[in-house]
């Protein structure tokens, strides 16, 4: 039964006693009669309404499925005129009825109900016409979901970053799997590019119906042929083609889309339905309910016997989903992809432009891993340094200033030490300092801060946030120092500080505009961008050229060669308690208005591991 408000004509008295003439004699007029009958149907009580009729069960039944078949949430009904002669037998009263369907509107017709008067008073006549008129004797009504097509992720330039592709569906015939060892062994191949549980696999085909197919995984077209072989030789399998989006480029960050679970469910909301292939991760997971729009629905009819569909009689279209543009530029993501693709481990690249923020690329490797570029929290090493020397430059230290570095520092019985223990001669600036990453140089220097400088320094940046970019991030971490060890450490962007590789790519774009400008990539969803001041005009001009130094006298020597006066920053991350301790590799730089990250998860040092990426990148870009 419905639940719904009942409408304001109908009254409490007026249902009961409509109820109790319903189930007796009907004494009253025929008009009196079906507006009893209608009442009740507007109340959502069939088993009143059907007691008016010549064949309540019959009514009641098909009242109870046309209000499950099409959802029904509200009715209403405005009774007309009899037509005909109230002393013959039969009365005919049209009636105009006004159906609420969930999420589909009204719909609006106009029916009629036949009247006659027997031995016990008058009754409708029931026919499938009292429910439409276009309903024959073995016909009921259908409603009929409408999907919009879903609409794009797209790129700066209006490309779709997920063009609709084939894939295959991959599923196992339980009762004709006669080499179940096979089988697993070639779903658990690693060319397939899935990680596959085929332990938990096996238990579900055991268990499963063998009549009825047990979903294994879906595979892209380009995968699937370079393992169809294989797989189409092990009986049991089956193979189904269709097509879904898939992200051509950028596909931790834009998301994939796959059949619905109870969380994805979830997040596409109350117009979705359990069938539905919804965003599953990314910008496709975020922006769900825009992507997909709002489903329509149609009412049609149907033969029971053959099941055939007839003519459609109702019919609510369903609303297109709207694009997402970001910003990403597909000819600078080329260049970042591309550019990762000969590292073998997870690594990220993110490319802004310098001037405004918006993001123009957002590489991860691998490309069914996480978005680990806009989302890891990392500590950023000696490219955290740019921080650091805007800080010193701020109270009073010069690119001229005597920076001796040492291979090694203590502060507080903790050693200290720079990359493989180099040091530099005496007399070294703190220029050279910058451009050869010297640990020991900067945390030597940490007494020339006034307490709470490098969070304020970071802050500057815009580090810390919070950052509305269009999709999740991390905005970065700089804690004030609990200790002197503390901040050592903090001087080097080790310890408690943390910054993504999104977070980064910022720091060196803030240098080369000598502005902040709060990374964007989805500019429709950003209400409001975080604002920071930036270093300061005179701090960004020496961070320049700190890190120009860097590039043609120090760690980034990477990208010496490459036109264009590139500028950089290297920096060689410690984690975990491994001894010796292990590493990320990062370098930041910018250059002609394009800032960018690099990051290779152990991915060993700044300058030799990462900076040959980003050299690659720039090479890619020219």
């Amino acid at each position: 039964m419905r639940h719904h408000g009942i409408p304001a004509a109908v009254t409490a008295a007026a249902l009961v006693a409509a109820f109790m003439t319903g189930c007796g004699a009907q004494e009253d007029g025929p008009d009196a009669v079906v507006r009893g009958f209608l009442d009740a149907w507007a109340a959502g009580d069939e088993a009143a309404a059907a007691g008016f009729t010549d064949e309540p069960a019959q009514t009641r039944a098909q009242l109870a499925r046309l209000e499950r078949e099409l959802d029904i949430t509200s009715a209403r009904f405005d009774p007309q005129d009899p037509q005909g002669d109230e002393d013959g037998p039969t009365v005919l009263v049209p009636f105009r009825a006004s159906l609420g369907l969930r999420g589909a509107g009204t719909w609006t017709y106009g029916s009629s109900a036949r009247v006659h008067k027997g031995e016990d008073g008058w009754r409708i006549r029931f026919e499938r016409t009292l429910l439409h008129p276009g309903l024959g004797p073995r016909d009921h009504l259908v409603r009929k979901r409408l999907t919009p097509p879903r609409a794009g992720v797209l790129a700066a330039d209006g490309s779709d970053l997920a063009p609709r592709s084939t894939v295959w569906a991959v599923s196992i015939w339980p009762a004709k799997l006669t080499d179940p060892d096979r089988a697993y062994a070639a779903l658990g191949d690693p060319a397939l590019g899935a990680d596959i549980d085929t332990g938990a696999l096996r238990k579900r085909v055991e268990a499963a119906d063998p009549d009825r197919s047990v979903p294994v995984v879906t595979l892209r077209d380009g995968v699937y042929r370079s393992v169809r072989d294989t797989l189409t030789a092990v009986p049991g399998l089956q193979f189904r083609d269709f097509t879904r989006p898939l992200a051509a480029a950028a596909r931790p960050l834009v998301g994939s889309v796959q059949p619905a679970t109870a969380e994805t469910l979830e997040n596409a909301g109350r117009h979705a339905a359990p069938t539905d292939e919804v965003g599953a991760t990314g910008l496709q997971y975020r922006y769900q309910k825009q992507l997909a729009g709002t489903p329509g629905a149609s009412v049609v009819v149907v033969d029971e016997a053959t099941k055939e569909a007839g003519r459609t009689v109702y019919e609510h279209r369903p609303r297109a989903g709207a694009a997402v543009r970001t910003t990403l530029d597909p000819e600078v993501q080329k260049a970042a992809e591309a550019a990762l693709s000969g590292f073998d481990g997870n690594a990220s690249l993110v490319a802004l432009r310098s001037a405004t923020g918006e993001v123009l690329a957002v590489a991860d490797t691998p490309a069914d891993g996480g978005n680990r570029a806009l989302t890891g929290r990392y500590a950023p090493g000696s490219t955290f340094k740019a921080v650091t020397a805007a800080a010193l430059l701020d109270a009073g230290v010069s690119p001229d200033t005597d920076a001796p570095c040492p291979r090694t520092v203590t502060v507080n019985g903790q050693r200290f030490e720079n990359q493989a223990e180099f040091e530099l001669p005496t007399g070294t600036t703190f220029r050279e300092d910058f451009a050869h990453s010297c640990n020991t140089g900067f945390i030597g220097m940490r007494d020339r801060l006034p307490a709470g400088a490098l969070t304020a320094a970071a802050a500057k940046f815009g580090i810390g946030g919070p950052w509305q970019v269009g999709a999740a991030g991390f905005d970065g971490s700089v804690p004030e120092p609990s200790g002197p060890n503390d901040e050592a450490a903090a001087m080097i962007g080790q310890g408690r500080v943390e910054a993504s590789p999104l977070v980064m790519a910022s720091v060196a774009a803030t240098v080369e505009s000598g502005r902040f400008h709060q990374p964007v990539l989805v500019p429709a969803a950003v209400k409001e961008k975080h604002r920071a001041p930036g270093p300061g005009a005179a701090v960004a001009k020496r961070l320049r050229e700190l890190m120009r130094a860097v590039v043609t006298d120090g760690s980034g020597r990477a990208l010496k060669d490459l036109p264009g006066a590139p500028a950089a920053k290297t920096g060689t991350a410690e984690y975990g308690d491994a001894d010796p301790p292990r590493t990320h590799a990062w370098i930041i730089g910018f250059r002609d208005g394009v800032a960018f990250s690099v990051l290779l998860e152990d991915g060993g040092s700044g300058g030799k591991d990462a900076g040959p990426v980003a050299a690659r990148f720039l090479r890619a870009l020219d």
